[in-house]
């Protein structure tokens, strides 16, 4: 039996993670960062028992040593980590260059790095160092994105904090390999979470479909079986990776 933190957890890509890593018979610790009601309904969700809720803002170091301290103490080790939890596009974190103040183009971009790059170099750090303490090999499997590599005009601080947590894990996967830690990330395109329902039932929804030959979207659960396949130890060569996850929506070399 593995024992996994995925972080952002309460609903969406976290949730469906956290479902299909308990239904492969791991012990999961559900993150979440304000709503916990939507958290403890994925806690309803998953397969056996022995899971953990645990919540708190990453982005504050304090708190991410808080959150690896509990789940340790209750697990006893982490073998996997999900870094995915983050800040994700939305109109309220939209900042082009051209329209936006400068104020709001800062702050977005302070808060961004804070919690989609910054919290995640954190929470590896600290998950690693146990995993190095103990002995014991894992896995540490990113959430990225697409847009790392096609580009975010609407939410360039949103792009490049996925690109740097691509380039973090790749770095970390040499670092980690003597210790037998896998380090991969996978970049989703968009995802049909109940979140982005209402956008894709809107008159952009046939655009967003369109942005694939399939003509859909990817639901949380073809993501989630990406992140139980890397998080396996079964999976260890395939550390440095980065998998795309996008209907071939966007094709790079």
């Amino acid at each position: 039996m593995q024992h996994s933190l995925v972080s952002g957890a309460s609903r969406g890509i976290g949730r469906a993670i956290a479902v299909a890593l308990s239904e492969r018979g791991d012990r999961v610790a559900v993150h979440y960062g304000s709503d916990q009601d939507a958290a403890e309904q994925t806690l309803a969700l998953l397969h056996g028992d022995g899971h953990l809720l645990v919540g708190g803002d990453l982005s504050d170091p304090a708190i991410a040593q808080r959150v690896v301290d509990e789940v340790l103490a209750a697990f006893g080790r982490i073998d996997v980590l999900v870094n995915n939890a983050a800040i994700a596009p939305s109109p309220e974190t939209s900042h082009p260059i051209d329209t936006v103040d400068y104020a709001t183009w800062h702050q977005t971009w302070e808060r961004m790095v804070e919690v989609d790059l910054r919290a995640p170099a954190n929470m590896t750090y600290l998950v690693a160092r146990s995993l190095i303490d103990r002995g014991l090999p894992g896995a540490v499997v990113n959430v990225g994105s697409r847009g790392a590599f096609r580009g975010e005009p609407e939410f360039p601080a949103y792009g490049a904090a996925k690109a740097g947590l691509h380039a973090m894990g790749q770095s970390l996967a040499v670092a980690l390999a003597p210790h037998g830690i896998a380090v991969t990330s996978v970049a989703p395109g968009f995802v049909g979470t109940d979140r982005q329902q209402q956008k894709l039932d809107g008159p952009a929804g046939d655009g967003i479909r369109d942005q694939s030959p399939f003509g859909r979207v990817a639901t949380p659960e073809e993501v989630a079986d990406a992140v139980v396949y890397l998080s396996s130890p079964r999976s260890q060569w395939a550390s440095g990776a980065i998998l795309d996850l996008n209907g071939a929506s966007h094709l790079r070399g």
